[in-house]
């Protein structure tokens, strides 16, 4: 078995590899042909799903999963949110989401006109990747939740779901 992530960004890719340890794992470049900032749960997790079925398409007997970051607003209350897909070899999807932090009001207006929150928080921090590294959810978290431990668990639980259906089978 092989897994493919639809991302070359490490923070992506490393997670998988955490989760996976004993399975090659390799980042592919692929669309998630949805807004570069995904601006709600829905466009998120679109995004995720088209870059897992992309990503099992791309080779035989091969997972494919989607990470994808986004925004969304709940109660007036601008949130980062982040979903995974995980498409197997019979092409059934498994989806999960995790962490929710605020996210400063300020970032609503450059957000809205389709500035992407990596730019925006490259800007806000003086520095350079920070979608690569820490994310805004290690910023705002003062380190102690990363971009790659929390897509870590989002990826713990596409893994849980997967070998369950395995089980039952």
């Amino acid at each position: 078995m092989k897994i493919i992530v639809g991302s070359k960004n490490p923070a992506k890719v490393n997670a998988v590899k955490d989760v996976f340890s004993d399975v090659e794992v390799k980042g592919l470049a692929v669309p998630s042909n949805v807004s570069a900032q995904p601006y709600s749960d829905e466009e998120t997790l679109t995004g995720a799903i088209n870059r897992a079925k992309a990503c099992a398409n791309s080779e035989a007997h091969t997972i494919g999963i989607g990470l994808e970051g986004g925004v969304m607003i709940i109660d007036n209350t601008l949130y980062v949110c982040n979903w995974g897909a995980l498409v197997d070899e019979k092409g059934n999807i498994y989806k999960a989401s995790g962490a929710r932090i605020p996210l400063p009001d300020k970032f609503r207006d450059e957000l809205s006109q389709g500035k992407e929150l990596g730019d925006i928080m490259d800007d806000y921090t003086k520095s350079k990747g920070i979608r690569k590294k820490e994310g805004a959810v290690g910023v705002f978290t003062n380190q102690h939740v990363d971009r790659m431990s929390m897509f870590s668990h989002v990826v713990l639980l596409l893994k849980g779901q997967y070998e369950f259906n395995r089980a039952s089978m």
